[in-house]
């Protein structure tokens, strides 16, 4: 690549999925005359998936800038990374959670998610002027970048885009972006990664969040001034702003050996390290369909699309005449639509997909308990006690699950009242999505194109 470039950096399948699906990686090479490189930071093979979707869009990938290098890029990356042990990525989530009070009912040593592991908090003491300091080296220009990376930025990129300004492996590229003074739009990719999920740079030209919520977190918990901050909306509605037609729903769940004419209640997933025992709920809820639901609904199962477990955690629904599980995936956001739009009911631990259900208004039941696990456990209740569930958990919008049978009283109250909680449910996705206009990755890209053609290096 000769010319210099915008790189957009994509550094996790989530927000992947956002800014190809929706549009808004082509929204930007269509305002900036292709101008636009894609710098994905996942694995190759997890990259490769997308690659086909960006023809003509030069293509880079972080562990061919960040790999090994020089000898002296080896040695100082291994200091770096021990520094960033006890100073750096973990320890600032960690210590921004016990500051704040985010997921303090979660957090244990050795917790599979590490943003949850105190045990990660890094040795020096929990002193706010000392955190302080350790926030400021951890941006720090003076950070080791390596040499390659840091070359390539200085000889083919003209400014820096983040799909997720805060996974660990953007770090580099946002030290390196502000050593060469290049200009950085740091898009927040959910409406929770603002209260729990690790430290924002200060340091971008401009940020995009969803809604006004998470424009206020910014500035609250990341020194961060609104004056910097655009609120666009959720991108993610867009596709569900787009009606799918019932033919379309029909043809999907034929082809899963479902009866379209019948009922189907949605089973969402969540990820093993949320939902440990996860594999007891289905087995359970088939156990219990076979007996005396089946004559009713049908049942339809959706892994985490990070669940790489799936196969093992939703074995006892495999091979059931009128039921089906889906193989999980990053890139059906169009089957996602179609089936929030036309399923009947959606069954859901936590996460995003509870809210996707709520923004398409699908009656829906929250299960929080954990089923078979031990007196005491609580892994699903949880889940939904963040700050960024406040809102929802007391909106009303949804059935709350404690134990299986209010599980089933809930899909049999969805089932024979939709529209229940129909007022609810729009209630909450104006307070916590904004519009739902089909235009938020319109206004995303409006947002950064802005900051982009503003620099010297862009064409205006």
């Amino acid at each position: 690549m000769s010319a210099r470039r915008v790189w957009v950096a994509l550094p996790d399948q989530l927000s992947i999925r956002i800014f190809l699906e929706t549009g808004i990686l082509d929204g930007l090479r269509a305002r900036l005359d292709e101008r636009v490189a894609a710098l994905f930071l996942v694995q190759p093979e997890e990259a490769a998936q997308w690659e086909a979707r960006l023809a003509g869009t030069p293509v880079r990938h972080g562990n061919e800038l960040t790999g090994d290098g020089r000898v002296t890029d080896r040695f100082l990356g291994r200091l770096d990374s021990w520094l960033d042990r006890q100073l750096g990525y973990h320890p600032l989530a960690i210590r921004l959670n016990y500051r704040h009070g985010f997921h303090l009912e979660r957090m244990e040593k050795g917790h599979g998610n590490w943003m949850l592991d105190s045990a990660r908090a890094g040795l020096l003491p929990r002193w706010a002027p000392l955190e302080r300091g350790m926030e400021r080296w951890h941006f720090s220009t003076r950070r080791h970048v390596p040499s390659r990376l840091l070359e390539a930025m200085r000889r083919e990129c003209s400014a820096l885009v983040l799909s997720n300004v805060q996974p660990q492996s953007a770090v580099p590229y946002l030290v390196a972006a502000r050593r060469l003074e290049l200009p950085v739009v740091a898009y927040v990719a959910s409406w929770d990664h603002t209260v729990g999920k690790g430290v924002i740079s200060p340091y971008c030209d401009r940020y995009v969040v969803q809604n006004e919520v998470m424009r206020e977190d910014l500035a609250h918990y990341h020194g961060i001034e609104r004056e910097r901050v655009d609120v666009t909306g959720w991108p993610q509605t867009d596709v569900f702003h787009e009606r799918y037609p019932r033919s379309a729903y029909d043809e999907l769940v034929l082809a899963f050996g479902l009866d379209a004419s019948r009922p189907i209640v949605l089973v969402m997933g969540n990820t093993p390290t949320n939902t440990p025992y996860e594999h007891r709920f289905v087995e359970r809820l088939v156990a219990w369909w076979e007996e005396e639901g089946r004559t009713r609904f049908q049942l339809l199962f959706r892994p985490h699309p990070r669940d790489r477990e799936w196969r093992a955690r939703f074995a006892g629904a495999m091979d059931r005449d009128g039921a089906y599980v889906q193989e999980p995936s990053f890139t059906d956001m169009t089957a996602l639509a179609t089936l929030l739009q036309h399923g009947d009911v959606v069954v859901a631990n936590a996460g995003t997909i509870l809210l996707d259900a709520l923004v398409n208004d699908r009656p829906s039941v929250c299960v929080l308990y954990d089923e078979g696990a031990p007196t005491g456990t609580s892994w699903a209740a949880k889940n939904v006690v963040g700050k960024h569930y406040e809102e929802l958990a007391a909106s009303g919008a949804f059935y709350r699950a404690e134990s299986f049978e209010e599980v089933v009283a809930g899909i049999e109250r969805a089932l024979e009242n939709p529209s229940e909680l129909a007022e609810a449910r729009q209630r909450v996705v104006t307070e916590v999505v904004g519009d739902v206009d089909g235009r938020a990755a319109e206004r995303v890209v409006d947002a950064m194109v802005g900051v982009l053609q503003a620099s010297a290096t862009m064409p205006s």
